[in-house]
């Protein structure tokens, strides 16, 4: 049964935004006293957490699908609705989340360290925040935007101080369990350790981690046996541990090209080449064992390497080797830059950025794409006249169809807003005059127009839609 696993694909829905209300307070003698509609609630958030008591991934391996909670809708009476409860997924530290394209999302490093990897959606606006001195009473209210869907890869990089590298069976699991509390699985075949182990090592003063990597082999860089699903568990630690068995049965084997062989894949993994090395030679206990540390010995160190002689059974060699590691990681721990405060970046938009573009594409249609043109249609009712006429008028204020008038849009062209998976097509009724003002009465509220007939009404609306036409026709863009 699997109970260690360091890779998964997560599927995270955030939760969508509640629906404003649109309500018109009444009592009695009152039957118009003003529009009392809440705001919907926002969506929850998916947040990854790092949880130092969580050491993989294998919740997520079996329940890869995760949802936060939907906003409630608001109610009359200005009652908004209840936020949606937040989702907080526990990860190990050191969980590194990428995309489908595997690109880097974040690195998630140190007890507590979050990232929300799927926004709620905001809640719709009632028909009370709405109100305004032109439009006093709003039949209509926003509807909740949706949450985030997103599709995200976890991977898990053991974070420790020392990794422990070689072949299979040269003695790594047995060298943890001597240095450190850690009880690995120790047996005398191939490939017994099949996950990463972690053991806390006390060399006087300084304390440090050790992990027990899986053995690895010719080809390991490239998927070969387990090494490329473990190599990235060396990538964080800062001091690399060459175990070389002495006491080998293979006779096309010996500890120099035993270490050959490992250098070259860590080469081929790339990013390790600037990490301290420390070569142990190990079961020196087996006459056998000993002679030949003593014969390969000189060769290493003329190569550059420190060099230990040890025995995990015996005990041999083990203190000199423990205060050696703890000097490196001490040094190691020295040369990092102390942490900063938390800055916040701003970065001012352009001058010239409208936050929207408008292009025509090769069958005539006008695509309009921007954070606010796009999120404005997905609150928009257009089973509600006024909701409608609402939209129109924040997109002319923010100079979209000034926009398409100079892109040589004209009436009765079909515009898009939003990707071409999910848009909304319309065909364009133009609004603007020569001096790029708003000519019509959208979004209005006529219950408080006064006493004209109804017909009247719909005559005089009539009228000023035939004027916007006409001079739109005589417009000439420039």
């Amino acid at each position: 049964m699997t109970t260690f696993v360091d890779r998964v694909e997560l599927h995270v829905a955030a939760g969508n935004g509640g629906h404003g209300c649109a309500s018109v307070h009444r009592e009695k003698f009152k039957p118009l006293g003003g529009p009392d509609g809440g705001n919907g609630g926002r969506g929850g958030d998916v947040i990854l957490t790092v949880d130092q008591s969580i050491t993989t991934l294998l919740d997520y391996h079996h329940s890869p699908h995760r949802k936060a909670t939907n906003g409630k809708p608001g109610e009359g009476g200005n009652r908004s609705g209840k936020d949606g409860q937040d989702l907080v997924l526990a990860v190990p530290d050191g969980t590194v989340v990428l995309d489908k394209a595997g690109n880097v999302l974040a690195d998630l490093v140190g007890h507590g360290t979050s990232f929300v990897a799927a926004q709620g959606g905001r809640g719709g606006l009632g028909n009370a925040a709405l109100a305004s001195a032109r439009r006093k009473a709003p039949g209509f209210a926003l509807l909740g935007e949706p949450g985030d869907l997103r599709d995200v890869v976890l991977e898990l990089k053991t974070v420790a101080d020392v990794a422990l590298v070689g072949y299979p069976s040269a003695g790594k699991s047995s060298l943890i369990s001597v240095l450190s509390a850690a009880r690995p699985k120790i047996a005398d075949y191939p490939f017994t350790t099949l996950v990463p182990n972690l053991g806390v090592v006390t060399a006087g003063s300084t304390v440090y981690t050790i992990a027990d990597v899986p053995g690895l082999i010719p080809g390991a860089s490239q998927g070969k046996g387990l090494g490329l699903e473990f190599l990235r568990h060396v990538e964080r630690c800062s001091v690399l541990v060459h175990v070389l068995d002495t006491a080998t049965l293979e006779s096309d084997r010996d500890p120099a090209s035993d270490l050959d062989i490992i250098e070259e894949e860590l080469r081929q993994y790339g990013g390790l080449d600037n990490r301290p090395r420390i070569v142990v030679l190990n079961k020196t206990d087996v006459p056998d064992g000993k002679d030949l540390a003593e014969m390969v010995r000189p060769d290493l160190e003329a190569r550059g390497y420190r060099v230990f002689e040890v025995s995990a059974v015996a005990h041999l060699g083990l203190k000199e080797l423990s205060f050696a590691l703890a000097e490196l990681v001490a040094k190691g721990r020295a040369a990092k830059p102390k942490e900063e405060a938390t800055r916040i970046v701003i970065r001012p938009k352009a001058v010239d950025d409208t936050g929207f573009t408008v292009t025509r594409e090769d069958d005539g249609l006008f695509r309009v794409r921007g954070e606010k043109p796009e999120r404005w249609v997905r609150q928009t009712d257009f089973n509600n006249d006024e909701a409608v006429g609402y939209l129109a008028d924040r997109l002319n204020r923010l100079g979209v169809e000034e926009a398409l008038v100079k892109a040589g849009a004209r009436g009765g062209d079909g515009v898009a807003i939003g990707p071409e998976d999910n848009a909304v097509v319309f065909d364009w009724e133009p609004s603007l005059t020569a001096g790029a003002e708003m000519l019509g009465r959208r979004g209005e509220d006529h219950r408080f127009e006064g006493e004209r007939p109804a017909a009247q009404r719909r005559k005089d609306r009539q009228a000023e839609r035939d004027e916007a036409q006409q001079e739109f026709d005589d417009f000439e863009p420039f």
